[in-house]
């Protein structure tokens, strides 16, 4: 199985946030190898466009995203499953057979309706609003910690 965290938009390299979201990606990335994850990758859409467009924002998304994925949006009307209800349904998906997850990160205005439409799930962080960049890191750390619940480390503590 393959997870990709899918965001409109790019970071620079030597913002905070992307130093943070690469480096909870490589970690899962490492750890998930024995658990049946074979990768765990960024991918940074950016539409080129002038103002902020869903629409055209959601057909980039879904133009990246292989075909059959299992698309998660995050979305603040999403569910809050929690880190081990995440961790079990990415298990769950895992073992049903599931080659490829993606996380998709909508621009600053959310997601268009044919990504929403296209989402096998929605998940949400709570119903605050939150900076898009930190975002980014926050989905690529509970990936990891995902990962790292499933391997039974002691990163996760309850």
């Amino acid at each position: 199985m393959n997870v990709t965290l899918a965001a409109i938009g790019r970071l620079k390299a030597q913002e905070p946030e992307q130093a943070m979201t690469l480096d909870w990606l490589g970690r899962a990335d490492a750890m998930g190898k024995p658990l049946g994850i074979k990768s765990v990758r960024l991918a940074e859409i950016d539409p080129r466009l002038r103002e902020p467009d869903r629409d055209k924002e959601a057909a980039a998304l879904l133009a990246a995203i292989e075909t059959g994925s299992f698309i998660i949006a995050l979305d603040e009307r999403g569910e809050a499953p929690g880190s081990v209800g995440f961790a079990n349904r990415l298990a769950s998906l895992r073992d049903q057979g599931q080659r490829h997850i993606v996380l998709a990160i909508g621009g600053p205005d959310g997601h268009g309706k044919a990504l929403t439409e296209a989402a096998s799930m929605k998940l949400a962080f709570g119903s605050w609003t939150w900076p898009h960049k930190l975002v980014r890191a926050m989905a690529a750390e509970q990936i990891y910690r995902a990962v790292s619940i499933l391997a039974g480390t002691p990163y996760h503590r309850v």
